[in-house]
């Protein structure tokens, strides 16, 4: 199975951010350039984690984004879910129908593989993912000292 690019990068963001001291709130376009993505593509990944309640932004000076509660203790199956969306693995449907859609036994057996590989990540949260070695690589990786 292959993750959407906005998934990998929430998950990647979310973890970026739990390795961040409660006084170091990176912006959207450090948190960008750390994780050597695009910034719009950030900006849409960091609001659609906002409107979750996982990530905290805050606009102006001293402001930034923090991981909430909500978000440290997030389970890395339910985001993954929400970025991927309830989407077959396979598209049977469409201009171009599949011939063997009334007697298709593949797509339940996908289907039932895609929510195996969801279930496997119920159980891990955003703070198991920085736990070491990951959080001091990612801590390596930031864009420099704090803003003041």
């Amino acid at each position: 199975m292959r993750l959407l690019r906005s998934t990998d990068l929430a998950l990647r963001v979310l973890m970026r951010l739990a390795v961040a001291g409660a006084d170091a709130n990176p912006t959207t376009r450090e948190v960008a350039a750390d994780m050597g993505v695009p910034y719009t593509h950030t900006t849409k990944v960091v609001a659609e984690l906002q409107h979750l309640g996982l990530v905290d932004a805050r606009r102006g000076r001293g402001g930034g984004l923090s991981l909430t509660e909500r978000g440290r203790k997030a389970s890395v199956g339910s985001v993954v879910r929400v970025f991927e969306g309830d989407g077959d693995v396979v598209e049977c449907e469409g201009p171009t129908p599949c011939p063997l859609n009334s007697a298709c036994r593949l797509r339940g057996a996908l289907r039932r593989a895609q929510e195996a590989f969801f279930a496997s990540l119920d159980p891990l949260t955003i703070e198991d993912m920085v736990a070491d070695p990951t959080g001091p690589v990612l801590l390596g990786i930031s864009s420099g000292p704090p803003r003041s």
